[in-house]
């Protein structure tokens, strides 16, 4: 963005976004039926791809998927909160684009998420 445009806000989708998690913190139903609910709004080709969050001991998120098709974007991505223990000198990844789930991409994210809830 050049320092002469004004910044817009945020798109509708991410409005929607944020709309949906708050009333995911207020709501009563259970964890699994608001996942449920989430994978079955997202598109086909994410639902494949689509994946709960995962919570560390002390309940903070620190893996989240986000779908393509709900933001237009060209993939999905798998993300990994500041809470997650990934560390790895000064830098490390915190996000990854998915496309499609191999069954190398699987044992990979498998072995992410449980080094990132340690």
């Amino acid at each position: 963005m050049s320092p002469t445009k004004k910044q817009e806000g945020f798109t509708a989708e991410e409005k929607a976004a944020m709309r949906a998690r708050a009333k995911e913190l207020k709501s009563k139903a259970d964890g699994e039926s608001a996942v449920l609910a989430a994978l079955a709004k997202m598109s086909a080709p994410d639902r494949v791809l689509g994946m709960p969050a995962y919570a560390n001991k002390d309940g903070k998120v620190v893996v989240f998927f986000r779908d393509a098709g709900k933001f237009k974007e060209r993939y999905a991505m798998l993300g990994f909160n500041d809470s997650a223990n990934l560390d790895d000198g000064s830098m490390w990844p915190i996000a990854f684009a998915l496309t499609k789930l191999t069954k190398a991409d699987e044992a990979r994210i498998a072995k992410l998420v449980k080094q990132a809830v340690s």
